[in-house]
């Protein structure tokens, strides 16, 4: 360090800063500092030569820089920063931008005039120079500054943050040893914050690179194979490799599944009777067949030919339980994926196709998908789908026992507050039997389907509903339920509804953020809207819009 004068003594006396042994505050306690160092020299302290951005005239501030090319290059900084609400960001960018393209101002300010910052691109936040004075600059800090042929001996008088006081004059700059030590150890503090950030940038921009070379490679891997999978999502059942069904049809593996199904008597019972009235001297397919219990209900009602068909491992015990019941010649078992599996083409179409395909809130599952690519590839000219039509139905219900034990928990579990679980909660439809007497309006129908014209879209609905109120009440929850017909010469009906014999389906329950009171007579008007999870294509969103509530749940 150059040129360092103090009245006290020099920097390697053992006083203190001070410079009085006794505390005095008098003007012997300031070490005068007079140096011509870069470091602290000039108005700004700046740190290193300062090279203008438009020719190579060096200046010993960025303030200096700045009154320069104000008035050289017509490039007027300060009016830019007030004009385009310039932040610190932004800047940078520009710095940068002029560092690597090298403009000229006239073209800057061109791009001003026509509102088109030519520096917006990210890629200009990162250093062209190393230790560029121009980015370390406290722009954001910047106040007006008069433009003009000042005399670079012009006088200024600093306070800083810490309460120091500095008087600067031709050059030379009078503080204290101990705010000079500050002004040093701040100026290295930032000078680790710049290189950590340029080395966080340079490795962002590595990352991107990286990101941007490996979706390339994804992107011309996937046109090779199959140019038509990368930009559709799945829209059935068949679009998704039988890989990632795994989980589907490994559900169905567990005989616990299968109990409760079989012990539904109002599920097996319908279409044992339904199925015994015209399958006889028919080909019949059991699409899913499981236990292969529907099968045999063919087989004893007289069906000619019968294919079982499932993905599960369930089949094995089907086989055992078919070979077990003598009707071995009469079933032949598939283990496969009907959408994947090639059947001889004498024994391609059938008579009747029949399948328990419906899922919770019927179209749960996706099975539907299934049992439409039977129809459209297997059904032979006027054949048969059982069932062949199902409805969705809707209703209100007070259940402020269930809401509180659900939702109300979590305002105070053990005396804390967890409310945020009950976004969660009110997220997701529950599967439960509900108590009919809980129901205060009428049943509206949102959904029907038609086995015989339904497509993969059939899934996606909405419909605009509205409900009766039978009595006054705090409405919890809209509880939906589905019912299923085999229209034949004797028809055959059951119901999944509150009011029926419950059955393994139960009721879907969509519970509210807000109960709604309402009052006997009231009609509550609503929106219901239906739709295939975009990635999961066996699960369902449905977003429910009443009495100014809109709610999105999830069944998965």
């Amino acid at each position: 360090m150059d040129d360092i004068d103090s009245s006290s003594g020099c920097c390697g006396d053992d006083s203190d800063d001070t410079g009085s042994s006794n505390g005095s505050s008098d003007s012997s306690g300031w070490d005068e500092i007079m140096t011509d160092d870069p470091m602290v020299d000039g108005s700004a302290f700046n740190v290193s030569s300062v090279s203008c951005l438009f020719c190579p005239q060096i200046f010993r501030s960025v303030e200096d820089a700045i009154k320069h090319c104000s008035v050289d290059h017509q490039f007027d900084l300060v009016n830019l920063k007030t004009k385009l609400n310039m932040d610190c960001y932004s800047y940078i960018k520009m710095i940068n931008y002029i560092r690597s393209i090298k403009p000229d101002p006239g073209v800057l300010t061109e791009s001003v005039i026509a509102n088109n910052q030519l520096w917006q691109d990210d890629k200009y936040l990162k250093p062209v120079l190393y230790d560029d004075p121009w980015l370390l600059f406290d722009f954001d800090d910047m106040e007006e500054m008069e433009f003009g042929n000042g005399s670079s001996t012009a006088q200024m008088s600093y306070s800083g943050s810490c309460g120091h006081h500095v008087n600067a004059e031709n050059g030379r700059v009078t503080l204290s040893e101990t705010h000079f030590s500050e002004l040093q150890k701040k100026i290295q503090e930032l000078y680790a914050q710049v290189r950590v950030k340029e080395s966080l940038l340079k490795d962002a921009e590595d990352a991107i690179c990286r990101m941007r070379q490996t979706l390339n490679n994804v992107i011309t891997s996937e046109n090779k194979s199959d140019t038509n999978k990368l930009n559709s999502v799945p829209r059935c059942v068949s679009s998704v490799d039988v890989k990632d069904d795994h989980c589907y049809f490994n559900s169905y593996s567990h005989f616990g599944i299968h109990h409760e199904m079989l012990s539904d008597k109002v599920r097996t019972n319908s279409y044992r009777d339904a199925i015994s009235q015209c399958v006889t001297g028919k080909n019949v397919m059991d699409l899913g067949c499981g236990t292969g219990i529907l099968s045999m209900f063919a087989a004893t009602a007289g069906a000619n030919k019968i294919i079982a068909i499932d993905q599960s491992d369930i089949v094995y015990q089907a086989i055992d339980i078919i070979r077990e019941n003598g009707l071995d010649q009469r079933i032949n078992v598939i283990k496969g994926r009907l959408e994947d599996t090639i059947f001889p083409k004498d024994c391609d179409k059938f008579d009747v196709i029949v399948s328990e395909w419906m899922g919770y809130f019927l179209l749960f599952e996706g099975m539907l998908d299934s049992v439409i690519y039977a129809r459209d590839h297997h059904l032979a000219p006027g054949g048969l789908l059982l069932p062949n039509r199902c409805s969705v139905s809707i209703a209100g219900f007070s259940s402020p026992g269930r809401y509180e034990e659900l939702i109300g928990f979590w305002s105070n579990v053990y005396g804390y507050k967890m409310s945020c679980m009950k976004r969660e909660v009110v997220g997701e439809a529950l599967v439960e039997v509900m108590n009919h007497d809980e129901q205060i309006t009428d049943t509206f129908e949102v959904f029907t389907i038609d086995l015989m014209t339904a497509t993969v879209d059939s899934v996606n609905f909405v419909t605009e509903f509205k409900l009766n109120a039978s009595r006054d009440g705090e409405l919890t929850s809209i509880v939906g339920h589905f019912d299923v017909f085999f229209d034949l010469k004797n028809s055959i009906f059951f119901s999944t509804g509150p009011s029926t014999t419950p059955t393994h389906w139960k009721q879907t329950v969509f519970f509210l953020k807000q109960p709604i009171s309402v009052k006997q007579g009231e009609v509550l008007y609503g929106k219901m809207i239906c739709q295939r999870h975009k990635k999961e294509v066996r699960s369902l969103t449905v977003t429910i819009v009443i009495k100014d509530q809109k709610q999105i749940f999830m069944l998965h």
